[in-house]
């Protein structure tokens, strides 16, 4: 890694005492060797970047990402993953189990653990709780637990038995696990392909309401207060899912949640035009729906925001809406959708560098000299274009492809290794 010298840039780190300074970094063999108002770096070969008007922040952290490594890798494969990660500003990847097979014993986990060991960004696998996601028996968690795996889940596949849910709330807690609730009753959403509403009445689409999550959101959280476990709610989409939230979070439940970056900018109203990268799974929600989840991001409700980044082959979704695969490509637009949805440089930080790894209970980058640099530098002005040479996942299942964006991640570092953007 070459040295760099950082001049002028604000840091926005709220655990470090040089939050919202501004000041000159150096960083050398991979590690932060200097924080200082001026550093004066003598060396010929140094990297001089002029930071002004930009920030430094932890790397951000993702909870939610599908690569699809191993099985699935014309999608995304664990490198082309981390790559389109770092490009985005993260270096902390949780990656969703729905693989061919699943992430449903240590060996799974283990793979993606010794396969990534060398990458830039760091990727933490996140196990099955049933096995073979097909939600009738529980999965070797606490293997494992043991093996990496960072919390569990069964991806967009709920665990409609309670029964089931229960125990694996009650086993993960004897461990210190952490499981990951996709909330939908999938018997209320049924085969819908839409937020249900005046839009798909209009375009004679079935519907996924709203009520499919929430349902699913009230069971578990009277499950996790029976067992007195945490849970944690993968990317809620509507303003009732804030309220409940809110309320057991008030009652003093162990619950956190995130929400995806594409539901605080983009609602229903995108599909009139029937465009299959709008598709996703929850559906894109109301007007109303947004502002709550906004709301409930500047409260403290909703405590992380996610990529949800769920890449698909072109045959997947180039066909007819209805048949369609749910899911977009997201680690790469993240930033520019939290800067569209009018966030604050701090608030960006906390919702995708700090919360997603106390989340975890990983340790934050910690900014001093002598510690490894594990950092992202952005820029909340700056525009660009999100071109298909830009794009550096396998897939290009997105709707921001091609649009011009606000928001730019101009470096990424950890594990001695740096990943900029021209």
């Amino acid at each position: 890694m070459k040295t760099i010298l950082l001049r002028s840039v604000t840091i926005i780190h709220p655990l470090s005492q040089f939050d919202g300074k501004k000041v000159d970094v150096l960083i050398k063999d991979g590690r932060i060797a200097e924080i200082a108002d001026q550093v004066n770096a003598e060396e010929a070969d140094v990297m001089l970047i002029d930071a002004e008007g930009k920030n430094l922040a932890p790397g951000f952290f993702d909870l939610n990402a599908n690569f699809g490594e191993p099985g699935y890798e014309t999608r995304e494969d664990l490198l082309s993953g981390s790559l389109a990660a770092a490009a985005g500003g993260f270096t902390g990847v949780a990656v969703q189990p729905a693989t061919n097979p699943p992430v449903h014993s240590k060996a799974e986990v283990a793979y993606i653990v010794n396969r990534s060991r060398d990458f830039l960004t760091d990727i933490y696998p996140v196990g099955c709780i049933s096995y073979n996601r097909e939600g009738k028996d529980i999965a070797e968690l606490y293997d494992m637990r043991l093996a990496g795996a960072v919390a569990f889940s069964d991806g967009t596949r709920p665990v409609t038995d309670s029964g089931l849910m229960s125990r694996a709330l009650m086993y993960a807690k004897g461990f210190d696990g952490l499981i990951f609730s996709f909330p939908e009753d999938v018997s209320i959403a049924g085969k819908g392909k839409m937020n249900e509403g005046e839009m798909s009445t209009y375009l004679g689409m079935k519907g996924i309401p709203a009520l499919a999550e929430e349902v699913q959101i009230s069971r578990d959280l009277y499950l996790a207060e029976y067992n007195d476990s945490p849970i944690h709610f993968s990317t809620i989409s509507s303003g009732r899912s804030v309220a409940l939230i809110r309320e057991a979070k008030k009652r003093g439940l162990k619950v956190t949640c995130d929400v995806a970056a594409h539901h605080l900018v983009l609602t229903d109203e995108e599909l009139a035009g029937f465009d299959s990268n709008y598709k996703v799974k929850p559906p894109l929600r109301t007007a109303a729906d947004v502002r709550a989840l906004l709301e409930g991001l500047r409260d403290g409700t909703i405590d992380a925001v996610v990529s949800q980044h769920t890449p698909h082959e072109i045959e997947y979704k180039e066909v007819e809406f209805e048949i369609a695969s749910f899911g977009i490509i997201g680690l790469q637009t993240v930033l520019p959708a939290l800067v569209l949805a009018r966030l604050t440089a701090a608030e960006i930080v906390e919702k995708l560098a700090i919360k997603p790894r106390q989340i975890l209970n990983l340790p934050v980058p910690v900014f001093e000299a002598g510690e490894p640099a594990n950092l992202v530098l952005f820029d909340m002005n700056e525009e660009w274009i999100f071109e298909r040479s830009s794009n550096r996942s396998k897939s290009a299942n997105t709707p921001f492809l091609e649009q011009k964006l606000q928001g730019k991640v101009i470096l990424t570092a950890n594990n001695n290794q740096v990943y900029t953007n021209s």
